[in-house]
């Protein structure tokens, strides 16, 4: 909002990285797993000689070092009160994962397990930004429309140096979505890098309660119907729905469907959207494993759009079912994507709860459009590419959408 995916009684939920205050965009909840007693070393007790077997001997890890390390520690160590075993486990068990370089495969402890849960109900007090890992880089991967940051002129791909006057380098998204959200009505100052800028800009930002909008639908010369997707909610496949009766009742000649600053959300929402453009049984996306395994989502072919003429609007805030919508309507329809390259996050997270309400998130497999192109990291070119610029936004400009109306009005009967 990663795709993370959540998969329950089959309602799957995409997300591309963790949205500040919402990450939704899904897991796969696992089951509770036992979890190895935790040794508090003193002077007498000794390390466990524990190996680890993996498939290749240069994985083998010898714990007796670990071990080692953190009986030097507990002797050693200046400060005794500092000396906590359960933060010492829970940073042992973050660097496990920071160690793997994916921005998606991480450690929640328990106050960052709650925080999620909370988040996904869909309303909280932030900014109302999803935020991403880009090249080792903290970043917008999109402000969702009417929130703090959209007013504030947050954009898509925005770089965040610093949160208040703590540095990012280094930091995690858990420990970046910690520090931004906040009661209502207080303040987070962001240090902003934008592309073509030489420094860094400071916007303070409000925090409020955010409510997550869904679609909405604008006509433009009379016959050509601007569909506006912001999210991929549990309510987004109803709220669409009735989108598409204004449309079909207008009898609209062309649809112009807005992906732009969408940062995921549900995949079943993402195919049933997909359903009223896609054939019967035409394949939406691919869930490939690492073991060679594939899982496929087909379209149900509602087939309302499927003979209207389409094009489709992307910028660096679509991200993860906005993109397995766009890719599935390209490969499959061969309908054009005007704006700006996507986000590119398509990894599937699976979340176990461990025993203490702790949780570990671990991606398990990643998202192919049905061509076999996988949208992680690359993300989706666009046929057309439309830059909006500072001065665009500041003279309330769209180019992309005149774009947009440009190209469909040549290809409506």
């Amino acid at each position: 909002m990663q795709i993370l995916s959540i998969k329950s009684s089959r309602n799957y939920v995409v997300i591309s990285i963790f949205l500040i205050l919402f990450f939704g965009t899904g897991y796969y909840f696992g089951q509770r797993q036992p979890v190895p007693t935790i040794y508090n070393y003193n002077n007498e007790t000794q390390a466990p000689a524990t190996a680890i077997n993996t498939a290749s001997d240069k994985n083998n890890a010898d714990f007796n070092i670990f071990w080692d390390a953190w009986k030097r520690l507990d002797q050693n160590y200046i400060d005794k009160s500092k000396l906590n075993a359960r933060e010492m486990m829970y940073g042992a068990i973050k660097g496990l994962t920071q160690s793997l370089g994916d921005p998606y495969t991480t450690f929640m402890p328990p106050a960052d397990n709650k925080r999620f849960s909370d988040d996904i109900s869909g309303s909280f007090d932030g900014i109302g930004a999803e935020i991403g890992i880009r090249k080792n880089n903290l970043v917008i991967v999109a402000p969702l429309e009417g929130t703090p940051a959209k007013k504030a002129g947050i954009m898509a791909g925005d770089i965040i140096t610093k949160i208040d006057d703590k540095s990012t380098i280094d930091m995690t998204i858990d420990e970046a979505v910690s520090l931004i959200r906040g009661k209502g009505n207080t303040v987070v100052t962001l240090a902003i890098l934008r592309e073509g800028w030489n420094s860094t800009k400071d916007f303070p930002i409000t925090r409020n309660t955010i409510q997550i909008p869904i679609v909405k639908v604008d006509f433009k010369d009379g016959d050509i119907a601007i569909l506006r997707l912001y999210h991929f909610t549990e309510n987004s496949t109803f709220e669409f729905n009735k989108a598409i009766q204004q449309i079909v009742k207008a009898k609209v000649k062309g649809v112009i469907l807005d992906l732009r600053n969408n940062p995921g959300g549900y995949l079943e929402s993402s195919v049933e959207i997909a359903s009223h453009f896609l054939d019967k049984n035409a394949l939406v996306v691919k869930e490939s494993y690492t073991d060679g395994r594939e899982d496929q989502f087909v379209s149900k072919g509602y087939g309302e759009f499927a003979n209207i003429p389409t094009v489709v609007l992307t910028n660096q805030g679509s991200a993860s079912a906005a993109e397995i919508l766009a890719g599935a309507l390209r490969d499959q329809k061969n309908i054009k994507l005007i704006g700006e390259k996507t986000f590119g996050k398509g990894s599937v997270q699976q979340l176990f709860q461990l025993n203490d309400t702790s949780s570990l998130k671990i991606t398990i497999a990643k998202w192919l459009t049905p061509s076999g192109k996988s949208i992680s990291d690359e993300g989706l070119i666009p046929d057309i590419e439309v830059k909006l610029t500072d001065t665009d936004i500041e003279e309330n400009n769209d180019p992309q959408i005149d774009k947009a109306l440009e190209f469909i009005k040549t290809i409506v009967k």
